[in-house]
């Protein structure tokens, strides 16, 4: 049996740094998606990319990584990244230190190209083994944010609207629900979606300030 389905019934009795130093160390070392996949296996070598912390306040539930994420092993090293760290307002340092970002994707694995050489879904196989340890391991989130269709599907459950874009337009009754941790749904940061940028100005005119303000809040709180 593979290590990460073990994973799934391990309970280590352990300290909670000791706990998610030795998950991340299973998570690394994790090829069910190549080596016991739901449908197609992953077409290359897994390389997961994660980006765990007991420190940080805010996490990143993004889709899955891309070939340059992939190649790299540097979550949003790339145009994505740039357009959410302005989003976000925060420097390249602040974005990348574990002491204030989560980032934790639905697919820790690069998923290849469709047929149209557009970035395949997040692995089926990826969520549903490491999540829920993922999100135990991390009480300290006080707020997500929830980053395309995949991740809102996954954690905003009745929340979730019938398409991204109604999803997103119900980002303050979602933002003042009162679940813990608070949420902030947004569209994915790719340039592919400027033109959902330009037909949605309520998303920079009204939500991008309120996220910035939760940011820079919680930001201090650790300095």
């Amino acid at each position: 049996m593979l290590l990460c389905r073990r994973a799934r019934a391990r309970r280590p009795e352990r300290s909670l740094s000791e706990g998610l130093d030795d998950l991340v160390a299973r998570i690394r070392a994790c090829r069910i998606c190549r080596d016991e996949p739901e449908g197609a296996p992953l077409p290359h070598e897994p390389r997961p990319v994660v980006v765990p912390s007991q420190r940080a306040r805010i996490l990143i539930a993004g889709q899955a990584p891309g070939l340059r994420v992939h190649e790299t092993g540097l979550p949003f090293n790339d145009r994505s990244g740039d357009r959410l760290r302005e989003w976000l307002d925060v420097t390249r340092d602040e974005f990348y230190d574990p002491a204030l970002f989560a980032i934790v994707p639905m697919g820790f694995c690069f998923p290849g190209y469709d047929a149209r050489g557009s970035d395949l879904p997040p692995r089926r196989e990826c969520a549903p083994a490491w999540r829920g340890q993922l999100m135990a391991a991390m009480p300290q989130v006080s707020l997500m944010l929830t980053i395309g269709q995949y991740a809102q599907a996954w954690h905003l459950g009745d929340w979730r609207e019938a398409s991204l874009t109604a999803t997103v337009a119900n980002w303050r009754a979602i933002f003042e629900s009162g679940e813990h941790p608070r949420q902030l749904p947004l569209p994915h940061p790719s340039w592919r979606n400027t033109g959902w940028l330009k037909r949605n100005p309520w998303f920079e005119a009204e939500l991008l300030p309120v996220l910035r303000a939760e940011i820079r809040m919680r930001m201090a709180a650790e300095e």
